[in-house]
């Protein structure tokens, strides 16, 4: 048997490099071509949000009650403030973050820093017409949660929601609901 030497092994791991490149070049636009709503009116926004359902993170580990309240700062940018339950410590625990909105994007996407200098994407997918509901997700699709105005939702919108999720790639199977209870 004889042994190749570099020229040939360079030439027969060509075609697998190349299919490696194309396929993190596609997942990667994947991740890019996440669809928004075409704009965001930033004063309907603001004011309290409700989570139904999210794929879990671990900074909300054993969180229930979950909510968000968005405020409008003078500069433009958004305070934002989320509060959660943790039922097996007995207290709420409170984050703050500013969101900066994306320039050309309509309001529909915002970076949301909670500490220096990282920043996260949160990008409005669905939008209610009177506001009422909002499904906010990130390009890499591990990050997703649907939003209401109230603590509940009607179950059929709830499932329209998850399909539309579904169709722009998210895997709704890792969704969880949020358990609410009203304080």
């Amino acid at each position: 048997m004889r042994t190749l030497n570099n020229s040939e092994k360079f030439a027969l791991a060509m075609p697998i490099l190349t299919a490696a490149g194309i396929l993190l070049l596609s997942q990667s636009s994947k991740a890019q071509d996440l669809e928004t709503v075409p704009y965001v009116d930033l004063e309907k926004y603001v004011g309290e949000w409700y989570e139904i359902a999210s794929i879990p993170q671990s900074f909300q580990k054993g969180c229930t009650s979950t909510k968000a309240i968005y405020t409008a700062n003078e500069d433009g940018t958004i305070q934002v403030e989320n509060t959660c339950y943790l039922p097996a410590k007995g207290k709420t625990k409170t984050a703050k973050a500013k969101a900066f909105v994306e320039d050309g994007s309509g309001n529909a996407k915002l970076n949301v820093q909670f500490f220096w200098p990282f920043k996260g994407k949160y990008w409005v997918i669905e939008l209610a017409k009177d506001y009422s509901y909002a499904v906010v997700g990130h390009p890499n699709r591990k990050y997703l949660w649907v939003l209401s105005r109230t603590p509940e939702m009607d179950g059929n919108l709830y499932h329209q929601l998850l399909e539309s999720s579904a169709e722009k790639g998210f895997d709704i199977s890792k969704l969880e609901k949020t358990i609410q209870t009203v304080s």
